[in-house]
């Protein structure tokens, strides 16, 4: 038999069409850009906009704390929506369930910036805008495992990680780019234009970057490993149900890895933007569009860093990586007081950058990471739901509760938050057996 030489995991001929490196991580990188995109936009707006229009109206932190629950529901349908997709991508095919993700959250962003607001139809705003935001997450919770799929099912096998950090690209050009709209649409309108109708305008026009998704996604073939396995009949009939009675130890192993990542994001990005720009003394007093400029800027180390992150797994492995960069992050969690609490813009600015540069290298391996804990039948469905319940653990409520900390306890306090989802997902990693040299 004369070796094969497509670009698979598996060296063993086959004859399936194969995807050629570009079109890989183009597709994966575009995908995933545009869902973080939608994504983000509601995270920008749920701190300096939906408060004012969707809640009733007196109280402006209890709205803001409200707000932030809406945020919160996204996390809690992530692993519905990893379940769902989740068991198509196992037996399907990873191709037709990335579309069906991408459309699921394009449709329900969309749905987001013509909703009408609380002063117009009362209390049924925020339970819509609660509705819209499940299907964000519903999306959400199928396209990260799949994108990350689509990478390493594609990658050789000593590439991996580096070819799996190119999904996690589109977490900081999805982030770069909300945040750059709402920014551009700040400078070009007045606060009355942006709070009356601006901010719709990034949720509306979001249809156009699904409709680019789409035509890159359905160019492509299935992913090699999956169509040999489905050749060969490994399909199980539910995913989840296999996956939780035979993976159960690595599922949980995966979500807690998963753990300190999320808390660092939401606190970088969420947090600082609420903290940041809420009055004195609760908080920095910045104006709206100087915080979303120094977020821009700071999310730049977070792109720099994911590639990095991907090469160093490559060359190191990825638990010693990950137990490294995890032990960096414990370490920067004491300088919550210091640099962000300070008030002065420099270091500020350095805390955003520092922190979202170990936001890069903690979340590029893990591309490669979880994807490599499963085997083929239920790797969508592992990967994916490892990915979306930590999600809930380390994102979904990690706003509020830092919210909560620092406006009664202090920033020391938010910063020993994310200390201690550091330290559980260190104490996963230990566990953790090395996947680098894992066939998939």
């Amino acid at each position: 038999m004369q070796p094969s030489t497509t670009t698979t995991l598996d060296t063993e001929e086959t004859a399936v069409p194969v995807n050629s490196r570009g079109k890989v991580l183009v597709a994966s990188l575009v995908g995933t850009a545009i869902e973080f995109f939608d994504f983000y936009i509601y995270a920008t707006a749920a701190v300096i906009v939906f408060p004012h229009i969707f809640f009733p109206q007196g109280d402006p932190a209890a709205a803001t704390l409200q707000s932030l629950a809406t945020f919160a529901i996204a996390f809690i349908a992530r692993p519905i929506g990893s379940a769902l997709f989740g068991h198509f991508g196992d037996r399907v095919g990873r191709k037709v369930t990335l579309v069906a993700s991408l459309l699921t959250m394009g449709i329900s962003t969309v749905f987001i910036g013509l909703l009408p607001t609380y002063e117009t139809i009362g209390i049924f705003a925020p339970i819509l805008l609660a509705l819209a935001r499940f299907g964000q997450g519903l999306g959400l919770g199928g396209e990260w495992g799949g994108a990350a799929l689509l990478a390493t099912e594609n990658a050789p096998p000593h590439k991996r990680a580096l070819y799996g950090s190119f999904p996690q690209l589109g977490a900081p050009i999805g982030f770069f780019f909300a945040n750059g709209t709402f920014l551009l649409l700040s400078w070009i309108l007045t606060d009355q234009q942006f709070m009356t109708w601006g901010w719709r305008v990034p949720f509306i026009l979001s249809a156009a970057l699904v409709i680019v998704g789409l035509y890159v996604r359905m160019s492509l073939h299935e992913t090699p490993v999956f169509t040999k396995a489905a050749k060969a009949g490994k399909q199980v009939k539910i995913p989840l149900g296999t996956l939780l009675t035979k993976h159960m130890k690595v599922t949980i192993l995966g979500t807690f890895i998963m753990l300190a990542t999320y808390t660092l994001f939401y606190l970088m990005t969420v947090y600082s933007m609420t903290f940041g720009t809420t009055p004195e003394p609760l908080g920095l007093g910045y104006s709206r569009n100087t915080f979303l400029w120094m977020l821009m800027v700071a999310v730049i180390g977070f792109g720099v860093m994911v590639p990095i992150a991907g090469l160093l797994a490559d060359a190191f492995g990825r638990r010693k990586t990950m137990i490294t960069i995890t032990l960096m992050m414990i370490g920067f969690s004491f300088l919550f007081p210091s640099m962000l609490g300070s008030g002065n813009q420099v270091l500020v600015m350095a805390f955003l950058l520092l922190g979202l540069s170990l936001m890069g290298l903690t979340f590029g391996p893990m591309g490669a990471l979880l994807p490599e804990l499963f085997p083929t039948e239920v790797r969508y469905t592992g990967a994916s739901f490892s990915y979306n319940v930590a999600s809930i653990l380390g994102a979904s409520v990690a706003p509020y509760i830092a919210t909560w900390l620092g406006n009664n306890f202090g920033l020391f306090y938010v910063g020993m938050y994310l200390a201690a989802m550091a330290s559980l997902t260190l104490i996963a990693l230990l566990v953790l057996k090395e996947t680098r040299h894992k066939s998939l």
